[in-house]
This record gives C-alpha cells, structure tokens and sequence, in this order.
C-alpha cells in the first residue's frame, strides 16, 4: 500500500492485497486476498472486491458492487480461477462479476468499458474494450461481448452466447442465439434489425466499408440465399475489408447461430 492512497479508516483491506498509487478505497469497503488494484483506482463505498482479481489502472468500482465472488455453477469446488478488469473501466453501483471456473480459469472485463447499476457478469465471460452494458443487463457463463458492442438495460443473455463487434442489442431482449458484428437486434426470441448506423458513423467507418455491411447485409437477411451461399456471393463480390471478413468469420465460426 502507498503512502499517496487514500483509505477510509473502516475500509478492511487483506494485508497480502497489492494496492497501487494514488488508490481511493471508501468506507466499509473490503479488499480481500490476491487482489491487485492498480493506480489511481476509485473503490466506493461498501464494494467488495473478495478475492483473486487484477483491476488495471483507474478503474472505477461502484458503491455496493462485488468483484472476484466465487463462480455461481454448481461444477465449482473452490479451485483457483480469476478476475481481470482492464484500464479505466467503470463498473456502477451494484454491479456483480463472478471469478472464472476450471473451464477457462478467468473472467475478463476489457479497457475503458461502462457498465451500469445491476449488472451481472457470470464466470467465464469474455468482454472486449468499450463495451457499454446498460442497467440491469444480465450474462451468463461463458459469453463473449466484443469490442464496442452495446447492450441496452434489462437484456438477458444465454450461456455461450456471443455478440459481434459494434453491435446493437435493445432493451429488454432475450438473447439465445449469437449476435453478428455491426447489427442492431432486439425482441423477445430476438430479432435483427438492420446495422447499427450510429455505432458505425460513432466509430468512424469510411462509406465504403458501410456500403459494403448494407450489401452484406442484405445478402445473408434479405435475400433467399442460405447462409452457405450468401457468404459465397460475400466472397465473390465484396471487396476484402477487414469489416467484411470480421463478419463472415463470426457467421461461419457461430456455435449458437444467428437469428
């Protein structure tokens, strides 16, 4: 612990947790075994982080949020497994990320991701740089959320599931199913809506790479074709943009399909 950070006299802090500079622990919080918070954390008042979880530099914990609890599958016996919160990321009040089970030993948080009050992050979850996860949105084990995606409050998402890259999921949805990069979805079973325009335009993507997710688009939901074929006309068609191949890749590697 450094002389530079600031920690609330009734905060209880594991004499083996590596706290970094400028570190602000608030009060009643609890700072358990094999956690390592990096400079210029902010922890608030009455959070947890339990144990066996790296939170990188600035990040931000909320009022009453827990960080590193144990895995909620019934498989888990008390093995070693982790958290890892990437730089600046802000987790709000409430929020809930569980350690990682023997599956893959981690669950990881990316680089300057928002999540919001009563989020719940399951073991095993994978989840990429800038991702915005709003109110009471909810992960199961195993999901992965790429860079950029945005998840609307009180979205509920399956075990295993996946979400593409800049995609777009509204409020509410039931998401079973694997969520292709660049699109908006919504419903309950879900359904696609187009690309998310905003995110794109927000990202900065030339009108050639949006022209050329229009004509992907419609080649793979508004045409007759099967998915084999539409991703053979893609191919054969479209020029070899990152954004295209990123979108035929995750639409030939998907587990749970797409709606």
């Amino acid at each position: 612990m450094t002389a530079t950070s600031a920690i609330h006299p009734s905060a209880l802090i594991d004499p083996g947790a590596v706290i970094g500079a400028d570190v602000e622990i608030g009060p009643f919080a609890i700072v358990g075994p094999n956690v390592e918070l990096g400079d210029g954390c902010r922890i608030g008042a009455r959070a947890t982080i339990e144990r066996n979880s790296r939170l990188g530099a600035r990040v931000q914990v909320g009022v009453g949020s827990v960080v590193g609890g144990d895995p909620q599958d019934l498989k888990y016996r008390g093995e070693e497994t982790w958290v890892e919160i990437g730089t600046e990321t802000v987790l709000r009040e409430y929020a809930t990320v569980n350690r990682g089970t023997t599956a893959s030993g981690l669950t990881r948080v990316g680089a300057r991701c928002f999540i919001m009050s009563y989020v719940h992050i399951a073991h095993d979850c994978r989840i990429g740089d800038h991702v915005i996860i709003a109110n009471g949105t909810q992960l199961a084990g195993h999901v992965s959320v790429h860079d950029r995606a945005t998840l609307s409050g009180l979205v509920a998402i399956h075990q295993f599931a996946t979400i593409g890259a800049l995609a777009f999921v509204g409020g509410c949805s039931r998401v079973n199913q694997d969520i292709p990069p660049f699109v908006k979805a919504v419903g309950n079973p879900v359904e696609l809506y187009g690309l998310n325009t905003v995110g794109l335009q927000r990202a900065g993507l030339t009108e050639e790479v949006v022209r050329s997710l229009k004509r992907l688009y419609r080649l793979f939901f508004n045409s007759d074709l099967n998915i084999t074929q539409a991703g053979e006309r893609a191919r054969a068609e479209l020029p070899p943009l990152d954004e295209v191949r990123l979108f035929l890749d995750f639409v030939e590697r998907s587990n749970r399909g797409i709606p």
